[in-house]
């Protein structure tokens, strides 16, 4: 796992480097994304203050990548952007060489539009150079710009950090008042988007000094060689050694190149088309597209291998769940019918060995409830001497007088199924218990004297 920065940020592996710090791929757990951390490798005051300008800068533009957030860590302190992966045009130049004029005016565009938003801003960028304007990786599709690095950048009317006579920025993309040390103005950063043109026409970087001193001698040259002429005329307006001659806003030089794509031969089929690839290599391990791997839980067990049948429990018994749910008939209907419950046995007798489902499906087959107090039911012997066929021993043994099971829903392929357990009936109520009556020899005489008394009875009546 890389170094978190303010429990929020964590690097992941770098993919550039600049003057006073490196830029790193990192991992924002709060938006949950990948994001570019520039880290502040310098902790100089001078460098300090360069960076509280760079990550206080928030321009909210399609084609301006600024700082989104800062975080500081003891003595470090980075600011975040969002990722771009295509690369610089650096890298595009690297891949195709000179580009297509018409290409290469759908980059100008997006550029100066994004550095219209800038200079409306009050900021002057001071360093655009191909390697400080990004893209997305759009592939053949549409290309899409971003313009980066506002290291140096700072607000018109604000103190300089640098002397009077020392120069900020990249060589070979100087404009000439910057050279002469004037106060950086708007027209200088419109000055080196022109030389960017250049290099994208030509594939390689001008020369920005004999440019100037051909520029100052002889005026506007004509167009060079594969240069559209209405496009070097939008060009030459850029590259004028004087700031009053060259467009003033970057909006002025928008329209100028808007008015001049329409004048430009349409694209053959001849042409290649313009790839920007994914220049950003695969993210290391355990890194993934949605964030880091969670890291395994020491408290709990590893899962048993699968296949095995073993848990670390068991040795090797294979456990309910592994077991093969038994096949089951299906009707008509998409319900399904239940095998017989096994028969119970009393203590006397043994219990057979559990009955294993047949393979095939198996048919509709009544089952009885066991009663109370009821005798085993024994199987028929059958006369043949031959092996009595297992199918026909589980249908003998349950009278066929009883009503079949019912249906029910059917459940899930391979869940196994639960068999309904045969419903207990009530207890049989006792019967009252009837006392004895006397003995023989004690009733015998009673009756008789009864029977003499019951002649008296009558002869005393008769003789009245």
């Amino acid at each position: 796992m890389g170094e978190v920065f303010a429990g929020r940020y964590e690097l992941v592996d770098p993919i550039g480097r600049g003057g006073v710090g490196a830029v790193w791929r990192a991992w924002d757990h709060r938006r949950r994304r990948y994001v570019a951390a520039k880290v502040l490798q310098q902790s100089d005051a001078h460098t300090l203050l360069r960076f509280v300008r760079e990550q206080a800068l928030r321009i909210d533009h399609p084609h301006v990548l600024a700082p989104a957030s800062w975080a500081a860590d003891d003595d470090k302190v980075l600011f975040t952007m969002d990722l771009v992966s295509g690369g610089s045009l650096a890298h595009v130049i690297g891949d195709y060489g000179p580009l297509p004029p018409r290409f290469v005016c759908l980059l100008l565009d997006q550029l100066l539009s994004g550095l219209a938003a800038v200079h409306a801003e009050g900021v002057v960028h001071r360093d655009i150079k191909p390697a400080n304007i990004l893209l997305d990786a759009t592939g053949t599709g549409r290309p899409h710009l971003r313009l980066s690095d506002f290291g140096i950048s700072m607000r018109k009317g604000e103190p300089r950090l640098t002397e009077t006579n020392y120069v900020v920025g990249t060589p070979g993309y100087f404009a000439p008042e910057q050279m002469e040390g004037a106060e950086p103005d708007f027209p200088a950063d419109l000055f080196a988007v022109g030389l960017v043109a250049l290099y994208l026409l030509e594939g390689q970087k001008p020369d920005a000094k004999a440019l100037v001193e051909f520029f100052t001698a002889h005026g506007t040259p004509g167009a060079p060689q594969g240069i559209p002429e209405p496009l070097w005329q939008v060009l030459a307006g850029l590259l004028q050694p004087d700031p009053d001659a060259r467009f003033r806003t970057a909006t002025g030089a928008r329209k100028a190149l808007t008015a001049a794509v329409e004048l430009l031969p349409e694209p053959t089929e001849d042409d290649e088309p313009v790839e920007v690839f994914d220049q950003l290599g695969p993210l290391p391990p355990p890194f993934g597209p949605a964030g880091p791997a969670p890291e395994p839980d020491p408290s709990r067990p590893a899962p048993a291998p699968q296949g095995t049948g073993s848990t670390p429990w068991t040795s090797g018994t294979p456990s309910v769940q592994e077991q093969p749910a038994p096949e089951i008939s299906m009707s008509e209907t998409g319900s399904f019918h239940l095998p017989p419950p096994p028969p119970r046995h009393t203590d006397q007798e043994q219990a057979p060995p559990p009955h294993q489902p047949p393979s095939g499906p198996h048919p509709l087959q009544p089952y009885a409830p066991a009663a109370a107090h009821s005798a085993p039911v024994h199987p028929p012997v059958s006369p043949s001497p031959a092996a009595p066929d297992p199918s026909q021993a589980l249908t003998a043994q349950v009278p066929h007088d009883l009503p079949h099971t019912r249906r029910y829903t059917a459940q899930r392929p391979g869940v196994p199924t639960q068999y309904p357990q045969p419903p207990t009936p009530p207890a049989a109520t006792p019967l009252p218990r009837k006392r004895p009556g006397p003995p023989p020899k004690v009733t015998i005489p009673v009756l008789l004297l009864a029977l003499i008394c019951f002649a008296v009875g009558f002869w005393a009546l008769a003789q009245t």
